[in-house]
């Protein structure tokens, strides 16, 4: 794992070594310019109040002259020639002269100007012991704490991270969970690592029994339930062979054909959805215009005499390759809730190269029921007896499942659009 927890810790620790030295590296740099400047010239102002204090009592008095500073002397009147040429021009103040190697104090006084010099090597001198040693000092000490405390704590997440590396590899559908078995977890996992250790294995059996358990219920499931269905079949096909039947009878019949038809398309779609997404349902090529046309001779029998005409529009065949029974519980779900909500008018289905749309001209849907018509169990109104708010969201999670596009337009009043974009 390249952007991992060691590596993580090792970037804050070298971000705090890099922020440390550069903090320290600009105290020893204030540190020497204090030296230099702030204590040289405080020693040299106080060296030349305590002269001028001599001098008050003692005009003979010599200027300075001592190992670290000399002195010079130029009293009211004296011709400035007295002095070394490089002090000559100065003005009363503090002066750094590198290249003269001198640090230089200039008192003015009613009796004169004294002339204080210190070597400005003695001065970086002093900077670098009071100042760059204990610096270099202080980075070694950041240092070597730095690089003890990066490996304890390396040792501390070394567990995490091979725990890490070992549930990065798992694969969600057959989490391998004998590597966390307590037996087999490294000696130095020890404490809340461990827990967790644990709560992972525990984690990945039930994901294992999970999956099984699924796998079992669809594959159980799909032959329990296309049983019966095939009996119903086979035997509503043997009483329809009977010309002596009434027509009545036969009706029923086909009816109870028709539904047994939805119903297994609708286990294949309800399987589809339970299975894992890795596993591919059988799919076949298959004109569209025929699924299509199944549901809205369907739908003619659910409208009865209700003042609704549907029509199907298609100018040409149109094949898809995919689980065909899908395509009919999305279609049956669309033209359906057209059905239930239009009073009156009309319903389109268009068979386009591309798509299916449904369009009726039913009571519409305001714009907080279009943005919640997918959700499960949701009615846009829920005092009309269709209906229990799961087919748009069926649809929905079909469409996702093969990649298919479905969405709604819809006018209050003026009709509903729905379009589903399977290419």
């Amino acid at each position: 794992m390249p952007h991992g927890l060691p590596r993580k810790i090792r970037i804050v620790f070298i971000l705090q070594a890099v922020l440390a030295s550069l903090g320290i590296l600009l105290g020893a740099w204030l540190v020497a310019l204090v030296i230099k400047h702030s204590l040289v010239g405080a020693a040299l102002r106080e060296e030349a109040s305590y002269y001028w204090t001599l001098y008050a009592a003692s005009p003979a008095q010599p200027p300075p002259n001592t190992q670290n500073i000399r002195g010079y002397l130029l009293e009211r009147g004296q011709s400035s020639l007295s002095l070394p040429p490089n002090l000559r021009a100065l003005e009363p103040g503090f002066h750094e002269l590198p290249g003269d190697d001198q640090l230089v104090l200039v008192d003015a006084r009613p009796e004169g100007r004294l002339y204080l010099v210190f070597l400005r090597s003695r001065a970086e001198m002093l900077a670098f012991w009071f100042g760059i040693v204990p610096v270099l000092l202080t980075l070694l000490a950041v240092y070597g704490a730095s690089w003890v405390t990066y490996r304890a704590s390396k040792r501390l997440v070394s567990p995490v991270n091979w725990l890490a590396r070992r549930v990065s590899r798992w694969d969600p559908g057959h989490p391998e969970a004998a590597d966390l078995e307590p037996d087999k977890l490294p000696a130095d996992m020890q404490g809340e690592t461990r827990q967790l250790a644990a709560a992972l294995h525990s984690l990945a059996s039930r994901v294992s029994d999970h999956v099984a358990r699924e796998r079992n219920f669809t594959r159980d499931a799909s032959h329990e339930l296309r049983t019966p269905l095939t009996v119903i079949r086979v035997a509503s096909d043997m009483a329809l062979a009977d010309d002596g039947l009434e027509p009545r009878l036969r009706r029923s019949l086909q009816r109870i054909q028709r539904a047994g038809r939805d119903m297994e398309a609708v286990i294949d779609a309800f399987l589809i959805l339970a299975r894992e997404a890795d596993i591919e349902p059988q799919i076949e090529l298959f004109d569209v215009n025929e699924v299509v046309r199944y549901e809205v001779d369907n739908a003619r029998e659910l409208l009865g005499n209700r003042p609704v005409s549907i029509a199907l529009h298609s100018a040409e065949p149109v094949q898809l390759h995919a689980p065909p029974r899908v395509l009919q519980v999305v279609v049956s779900n669309l033209v359906r809730n057209a059905c239930n909500y239009t009073d009156e008018g009309r319903i389109d289905v268009d068979v386009l190269d591309d798509r299916v749309v449904v369009r009726d001209t039913g009571i519409g849907m305001s714009e907080e029921a279009l943005a919640r018509a997918f959700e499960p169990f949701y009615r846009a109104e829920p005092d009309r007896p269709q209906g229990t708010g799961l087919g748009l969201s069926i649809v929905r999670r079909l469409c996702d499942r093969f990649g298919w596009k479905v969405s709604l337009a819809s006018e209050p009043g003026k009709g509903t659009e729905a379009t589903v974009i399977f290419r």
